[in-house]
């Protein structure tokens, strides 16, 4: 990974917070979040400042066949994601800034306590739209 600032992505967090059927393919919902993420890695987003930032998706369960993209690098979770989002962030943020999109609570208490900034869900979802318009 470089040194531009890091965007994590909770998949099954993320993709869950939109009931559109996404539990019938969790594998294909997953691989459309990874395909919208794709304008981040050159734009970034509004609550990042609007700069390039590396985009990781951290994938769990059925979603772990999914593969990385130049733009989005995919990180399968050995165990559970949240531990490994964890890691990512204690690793990285001591050198860089690094958010973290998830919804979880106490997660979020975790990567605020390793240095690292959360965004919500819909914060997310709603730039995607904007994107994708």
């Amino acid at each position: 990974m470089g040194n531009r600032p890091l965007l994590i992505v909770d998949a099954a967090n993320v993709v869950g917070a939109t009931p559109d059927g996404w539990w019938r393919d969790r594998r294909g919902a997953t691989t459309r979040l990874r395909d919208a993420l794709t304008p981040l890695s050159a734009r970034g987003l509004d609550e990042t400042g609007g700069v390039p930032v590396d985009v990781v998706l951290v994938v769990e369960g059925k979603a772990r066949a999914v593969t990385s993209t130049a733009e989005v690098v995919v990180v399968a979770a050995r165990h559970a994601a949240d531990d490994t989002i964890v890691d990512l962030v204690r690793e990285q943020a001591p050198s860089r800034r690094c958010w973290v999109v998830t919804a979880d609570r106490e997660l979020r208490s975790r990567i605020q306590a390793e240095g690292g900034e959360a965004l919500r869900p819909r914060t997310l979802l709603e730039a995607l739209r904007r994107l994708a318009s």
